[in-house]
């Protein structure tokens, strides 16, 4: 099995685990809400669309929020998580990119159910899995800190380095750069918004770290 489909699985239990309406760490969705989000981003064009386009983000929003409400007992829950589960057809475009863009998605959001009723231990990581967290993570970990002024350093739990963006403004700008570190389980969860739930360190000038704190508030 290729590293999507494991966290494919994982996320799927996780969701098993719960009841319809537990709490996740994605504000205002409860358990169903998120896998109602799963299967419509990979099988409602619409969907897929809202995620990355604003203007389709309130329509996105009501077709989860639809398919949501038509889980809430056990069994039509357990139908929809069986949905959550089952892979794209091989034709299907969201297939072709899976591995390259799923495997970092379906982590995050397992944690957003393990983590939405409270701390919970953090899982016991594969290397490889790591590493294929950690390659995702350095393509798209820019994408919450487009508008952001300092400079951002990835320092993982092994000491491994990843410079993710510099200052705006350079060395001449008013502001620095601030190290975020932990495992790279938990710096994705950090940069994907999660921050509240993560176990990371931001280190720097106090000014810069408030900067960073306004996008991506830690704990």
């Amino acid at each position: 099995m290729t590293w999507h489909e494991i966290e494919r699985e994982q996320l799927a239990q996780a969701l098993r685990d719960v009841t319809p309406d537990a709490p996740t760490l994605c504000e205002g969705w409860q358990a169903r809400h998120l896998a109602a989000h799963i299967v419509l981003r990979e099988r409602n064009p619409l969907v897929g669309a809202g995620i990355a386009v604003p203007a389709l983000a309130a329509l996105a929003e009501s077709r989860i929020a639809a398919l949501a409400d038509q889980a809430t007992t056990e069994g039509t829950y357990r139908d929809l998580v069986a949905r959550v589960a089952t892979r794209p057809a091989a034709w299907h475009p969201a297939a072709w990119v899976a591995e390259a863009t799923d495997v970092i998605e379906f982590f995050v959001h397992t944690e957003d159910v393990r983590r939405g009723a409270g701390p919970v231990a953090a899982r016991e990581l594969d290397p490889e899995l790591v590493e294929a967290l950690w390659s995702q993570l350095k393509r798209s970990g820019t994408v919450r800190l487009r508008k952001l002024p300092v400079g951002v350093v990835l320092v993982r739990g092994d000491g491994v380095r990843h410079h993710l963006r510099s200052p705006k403004g350079g060395l001449s700008g008013e502001h620095g750069t601030v190290v975020v570190r932990g495992a790279v389980g938990e710096l994705a969860l950090y940069l994907l918004g999660r921050g509240a739930a993560a176990d990371i360190q931001v280190d720097g000038d106090r000014d810069d770290v408030a900067a960073i704190e306004k996008v991506l508030p830690s704990r």
